[in-house]
């Protein structure tokens, strides 16, 4: 990867769809090397999905819950159980295995207490829990899903 990719990639995670003519031009390239340079990305997994991010709140998704929790057991096979459990709760948008206090940070979307009040109901039959510990978003101040490129290993062109 070289600073024309992560050129490409600041473009990209600011938004997707952009046309690739486009795309080449703001990076000073011609389409095609554009293109290939995508495609090489893409395949090697750099890029790993091209998705439209939707707003919660107009999908009725109001609140957001951060869910911390303790598990009863630390074995493979409480832990197997548990992510097949988790993985199938749809509301669950986020899933983070944690070092420290908790074992695990889940980010939820509901309507309502309510809504969460459901989640919560499927959480617990998923698997034995020591606590589950949960947070409500009063607001968001920022949110991203765009990573930082300054700390990418780049190539450097070989002299000679």
């Amino acid at each position: 990867m070289d600073k024309k990719d992560l050129e490409i990639l600041h473009f990209l995670q600011k938004d997707a769809s952009i046309a690739l003519a486009d795309l080449a031009q703001a990076v000073h390239l011609s389409v095609t090397p554009c293109w290939r340079r995508v495609q090489k990305l893409q395949e090697d997994g750099v890029i790993r999905a091209q998705v439209v991010l939707c707003d919660p709140g107009k999908l009725n998704l109001g609140l957001t819950v951060m869910v911390a929790l303790k598990a009863a057991q630390h074995n493979e096979k409480w832990m197997q159980k548990f992510i097949a459990g988790v993985k199938d709760i749809s509301e669950i948008v986020e899933i983070l295995r944690m070092s420290g206090d908790i074992d695990y940070l889940l980010k939820v979307h509901v309507p309502d207490m309510a809504g969460f009040d459901l989640v919560y109901k499927k959480l617990v039959k998923v698997a034995d829990l020591q606590d589950v510990s949960s947070s409500f978003v009063m607001e968001v101040i920022k949110s991203t899903t765009a990573l930082p490129l300054d700390y990418a290993v780049v190539k450097t062109p070989k002299a000679g």
